[in-house]
């Protein structure tokens, strides 16, 4: 017997979407520590090749066709891979065990929530777990004198933006998939997606076929928007930036929620 809902399924916005982020804080309440290891690997990312390896690498070229240090031109994308990979971790592996083993959200929709506020919340949270990633990150880059304009500020909602595309599309992704062994090909795409979206080298580098293929990936848009705003250069591409990660988060969160609609209301 399907049990009468007296909520709206797709009401975007709604105030019950913030149970959900107190569930998820009274859950991580005695293992706090959790939120905070995505962190440390830009970090040492940072550390060995920004500073390390860019002794030897010197200046490259930055946005606006102006030369700064190779860590200034690293920092930025690091940032934004943090943003993506602390999204990520939230939106499929813990969402899929939310999902189909724990059964967390079957449990959640026998109250008057419903499936949009499930997504709203769950996405929520993913984008309070990588913008705790991006506040950190950012620190580090202000004491390592990493901060050359005042748009630097800009780059947390950038960030955050980074991690709203991704959460979205992550969980919408995981709604999918039916065993483990299916997230081996979400890190066909993470992987590919952080060595080569000019993350640690300019796409010049690139044959012109790859490139074509890279400037189309998300991750792309993100790190060319963090990286212009780090040094302070904006222009129209900067709205383009923007455009295509909300158009994506966007996207991907009507999918979610018709697919929790679809996988727990049957």
């Amino acid at each position: 017997m399907t049990a009468l809902r007296i909520t709206p399924l797709y009401g975007f916005g709604s105030r019950r979407a913030l149970r959900i982020i107190e569930r998820n804080l009274l859950v991580y309440k005695h293992g706090w520590l959790v939120l905070f290891s995505g962190f440390f690997e830009p970090l040492f990312y940072l550390l060995s090749i920004g500073f390390g390896l860019g002794q030897l690498v010197g200046e490259v070229a930055g946005p606006g066709g102006q030369t700064i240090p190779y860590a200034l031109f690293v920092a930025p994308a690091l940032l934004g891979a943090s943003a993506m990979n602390g999204a990520i971790t939230e939106s499929t592996f813990n969402f899929f065990f939310k999902l189909n083993y724990d059964k967390t959200f079957a449990s959640i929709l026998t109250t008057p929530m419903s499936p949009a506020d499930v997504s709203l919340g769950e996405l929520a949270w993913a984008l309070i777990r990588g913008g705790l990633y991006a506040i950190g990150f950012l620190g580090v880059m202000v004491v390592f004198g990493l901060a050359r304009s005042p748009l630097i500020l800009l780059t947390l909602p950038g960030a955050l933006l980074i991690g709203f595309a991704f959460a979205a599309v992550g969980m919408a992704a995981t709604s999918f998939m039916r065993t483990w062994q299916d997230f081996d090909l979400i890190q066909l795409v993470i992987l590919p997606m952080f060595l080569f979206s000019g993350t640690f080298f300019p796409l010049d580098a690139l044959p012109e076929a790859l490139r074509t293929i890279v400037v189309l990936t998300p991750l792309w848009h993100g790190v060319d928007l963090l990286r212009g705003l780090t040094v302070g250069v904006v222009g129209p591409e900067t709205l383009v930036h923007v455009a295509y990660l909300t158009v994506m988060g966007l996207l991907g969160l009507a999918v979610v929620s018709r697919r929790l609609d679809k996988l727990l209301l049957k």
